[in-house]
């Protein structure tokens, strides 16, 4: 194999990759990636990896500033492959991604919404309430990183500190790394998730060995110093429990607009930006225009996150999620809140649910809230004659748009309105929402 040629060299920069990275051409004409640089720039880069269809680089030295270029507020920016877009402008960031957005509607079956909706946006620092934080013994540095992983994900950031996660870990990732350090288990603990309530913080620490009584009193030292609270995870999800307080705090996160409060485990999924998720479930209730006469259907439902809004504006929803853990826990948030109108059930969405109790139960509105893989498979068994708008929230605009061709193209529907939402600034991840409606008022007789 060639030796990688490290020399710094020049180049403009002229787009901007979905991944965050600057994308440019060499003398050659190949094209180089380039982290830390932005459209219109002239920068110095360094090679990191070469192959034969393009090269990835990293900014030594920028010549010519993009006006969009900001002073990045964290001190790991550029060591840290979490938030590679700290350098952009807000507002460019969040245009962007809209373009992202717009761009793959386009690739995937020439898509054009009909309106694009204005961008949801909310705090962009401190917001991040769910997430992993890798761990490694680093013999060359002589002790243990916590972090996020570096930009070349093979390695871990070597962090002190995080202006995205909420405070309450963020400034004390440092201090998480120092507790690792002390244990005698610290080769054998690979992450720690954590994930904050409105009240309450927890972690969660994967252990691939059993610990010694000199480590669990390590850590619930650590958890009454700083008001977390901290579970063991030796084995698979099954596995977690409480190590301090014994008696755990009630982990719970509330949606004040509908009167909603929902309560979660440690390693269940919720939407990590509290104020973004507010305006997201008003965005797709609002899209959806469900009334006190209609029955709607919520697909990969999760808590009940949209669910039980829903249910306080329409006639029933029902709910179905594949975890089961998560279909019980929706059942009981909505018995905690006095609401008798959602019902909840467990499906692999996956798989072929056409003889499914909930299939046949007629329903007005569709929502669905897919993870990254997108919802073809459930789109190609529902009997979508029966709706008057569908509703898709995406973390994925990949699979949205493939989908949305799906809809469009191959099922006759119209793409009424699509945009994005920065459930994650800072960060190249696009999250989307998008309209579809019955073209001209023709039903899909299916």
């Amino acid at each position: 194999m060639a030796r990688l040629n490290q020399t710094p060299f020049e180049v403009s920069i002229t787009d901007l990759a979905r991944d965050g990275r600057g994308a440019g051409r060499l003398e050659s004409g190949k094209t180089v990636f380039v982290w830390g640089a932005l459209p219109g720039e002239r920068v110095v880069a360094r090679r990191t990896r070469r192959s034969r269809d393009f090269d990835q680089a990293v900014t030594l030295e920028v010549l010519e500033a993009s006006p969009d270029r900001v002073a990045p507020r964290c001190p790991h920016y550029g060591g840290c492959g979490g938030c590679v877009l700290q350098h952009l402008d807000p507002g460019s960031q969040i245009a962007a991604k809209q373009e992202t957005l717009l761009g793959l509607l386009r690739e995937a079956g020439g898509l054009e919404p009909a309106e694009v909706l204005a961008p949801l946006v909310d705090a962009a620092w401190g917001y991040r309430r769910k997430g992993r934080l890798s761990v490694r013994w680093v013999a060359k540095k002589g002790r243990t990183l916590v972090g996020f992983r570096e930009p070349d994900p093979r390695f871990v950031a070597d962090l002190s500190e995080c202006h995205t996660v909420v405070p309450e870990i963020g400034s004390r990732i440092g201090a998480l790394a120092e507790l690792v350090d002390g244990l005698e288990a610290r080769a054998v603990i690979p992450q720690i998730e954590f994930i904050a309530g409105d009240e309450a913080v927890a972690l969660v620490i994967r252990h691939l060995e059993p610990l010694v009584e000199a480590d669990r009193e390590k850590l619930v030292a650590f958890s009454m110093a700083h008001g977390l609270a901290i579970f063991l995870q030796p084995g698979g999800l099954d596995s977690v429990h409480p190590l301090w307080p014994k008696e755990p705090p009630r982990l719970s996160l509330r949606l004040a607009p509908w009167d909603v409060e929902l309560d979660f485990q440690p390693m269940d999924f919720i939407q990590v930006n509290a104020g973004l998720n507010e305006k997201m479930i008003a965005r797709a209730l609002e899209l959806l225009e469900a009334g006190p006469g209609d029955r709607v259907l919520d697909l990969f439902c999760g808590l009940g996150n949209f669910t039980l809004p829903l249910a306080r504006t329409v006639r029933e929803v029902v709910g179905v999620e594949g975890d089961p853990g998560l279909v019980e826990r929706a059942r009981e948030n909505a018995r905690r809140n006095g609401i008798g109108n959602a019902h909840f059930h467990a499906a692999d969405l996956t798989l072929d649910q056409r003889q499914a109790p909930w299939m046949a139960q007629g329903f007005h509105k569709l929502l669905l809230d897919p993870p990254r893989s997108g919802a073809l498979e459930v789109l190609q068994q529902l009997p979508l004659g029966q709706f008057r708008k569908i509703v898709y929230v995406s973390c994925n605009p990949v699979s949205l748009a493939r989908d949305a061709e799906y809809l469009v193209n191959q099922r006759g529907w119209k793409l009424r309105s699509a945009g994005v939402m920065d459930m994650f600034p800072h960060t190249a991840h696009v999250e989307s929402i998008a309209l579809f409606e019955p073209a001209r008022g023709e039903r899909d007789g299916d």
